[in-house]
């Protein structure tokens, strides 16, 4: 009983914070109850009313945009900075690695702070004075459409490219210096070496990156509500599948609609994983000829 007693407080706060609301989530999807009244069986009326919503569609819209904008350049400059910080003849490589992985534990109230002030509206803010040296008009980031797509985007990938730079870093220094010696030796330039050797022996890693930025990116919330402020759950440039969710459970009472919008984006997040997953595994693959 001793081996059972050592792993039960584990078991114990997994079961009472991470698997009892799962299943009571599941269960609300089914009913209609506003948090302190009865709850009453209501079958798959939620999901109608969810999939009914054109909010919901543009929620969904705005989560995809934003999550590829904002996710997919991560895994390309990931890769390329982690080679970068590996090479042998760079100076201070310890503080560049601190450097680029400062932003991953920022505290989000000095990120609202500092991406407030680049994205202003204002004409004069540092994102429109870039855009004006190139003879651009400025942009109302936090007001139009596609200001505020861009500007969250920004925001997600400058937060967590240096989370997958690191697991990438982590997993080039991983690979033996005797492979790229034996290229060497047989001719093969860095470039080649990059792409025989390091991409598809980092194969494991960036399987890892692509299914938690997918994960991550499908359950999007804090980057758009501190962009947005009091307006992100009244306007809906920006607002994520989460933010949709949050706003039934949190700000209209309505629990039910909110556990199935909760079951649907489980549903999307296990197909687009599933996807992102079977694309990214057939790096370092050779095509058969025949």
């Amino acid at each position: 009983m001793s081996a059972y007693l050592y792993i039960a407080p584990f078991f114990i706060i997994f079961g009472v914070i991470g698997l009892y609301p799962a299943l009571f989530s599941f269960y609300l999807a089914f009913q209609k109850w506003n948090g302190l009244g009865e709850m009453s069986f209501v079958g798959l009326n939620n999901f109608k009313i969810v999939l009914e919503d054109p909010l919901f569609w543009k929620s969904l819209y705005n989560t995809i945009v934003i999550g590829l904008i904002g996710t997919a350049p991560q895994i390309v400059i990931g890769i390329i900075l982690a080679i970068l910080l590996n090479v042998a003849f760079l100076r201070f490589r310890s503080f560049f690695r601190v450097t680029i992985f400062m932003p991953y534990i920022t505290s989000m109230v000095a990120v609202a702070l500092i991406f407030s002030v680049i994205f202003s509206d204002h004409q004069s803010s540092l994102a429109n004075y870039v855009l004006g040296l190139f003879g651009a008009d400025p942009v109302s980031w936090g007001t139009s459409e596609w200001g505020t797509k861009i500007a969250i985007s920004i925001m997600v990938f400058w937060r967590w490219v240096g989370y997958n730079t690191i697991i990438y870093l982590a997993g080039i220094q991983s690979i033996p210096n005797d492979v790229y010696e034996a290229a060497t030796i047989d001719g093969a330039s860095k470039f080649q070496q990059v792409i025989h050797i390091t991409l598809p022996l980092l194969k494991p890693f960036i399987l890892l990156t692509v299914f938690f930025s997918t994960v991550g990116a499908l359950q999007l919330f804090s980057e758009p509500t501190v962009f947005l402020g009091a307006s992100a759950f009244t306007r809906d440039e920006a607002m994520t599948v989460v933010m949709y969710l949050y706003r039934d459970a949190f700000k209209l009472q309505s629990f039910g609609t909110a556990s199935a919008t909760a079951i649907i984006l489980l549903v999307v997040i296990i197909i687009f994983a599933a996807i992102n997953t079977y694309l990214t595994s057939g790096i370092g693959k050779k095509r058969r000829r025949g």
